[in-house]
């Protein structure tokens, strides 16, 4: 599913225009990238979590010549999934659902 079909799924399922799904979205990577880039985290419950991980500079392999690279320190994004998400992800889904 793209971002297109995401914002179509939410005006259909919220029943509300396009327009305020897509201002939707919008405003949910807004406030979730902006938490992230101040070092915060997103907690919804069920759902799961967005939050940031330090990684350590290290020496990566280039995997076709096998040169040794630096890679730089870096913050990373992460998403960890909450059980009801794990839960829901794991059962078989009802036949109303399928497409």
């Amino acid at each position: 599913m793209n971002r297109t079909e995401l914002v179509d799924a939410i005006a259909v399922k919220a029943d509300i225009s396009k327009k305020d799904a897509d201002a939707a979205v919008k405003a949910f990577i807004e406030v979730v990238s902006d938490e992230l880039q101040n070092k915060g985290k997103v907690q919804l419950v069920g759902f799961g979590t967005f939050e940031t991980s330090e990684r350590a500079a290290r020496t990566g392999r280039n995997p076709q010549t096998g040169a040794a690279t630096k890679i730089k320190a870096c913050t990373a994004p992460k998403f960890k999934a909450g059980k009801a998400l794990k839960d829901k992800v794991n059962t078989k889904p009802s036949k109303k659902s399928k497409k």
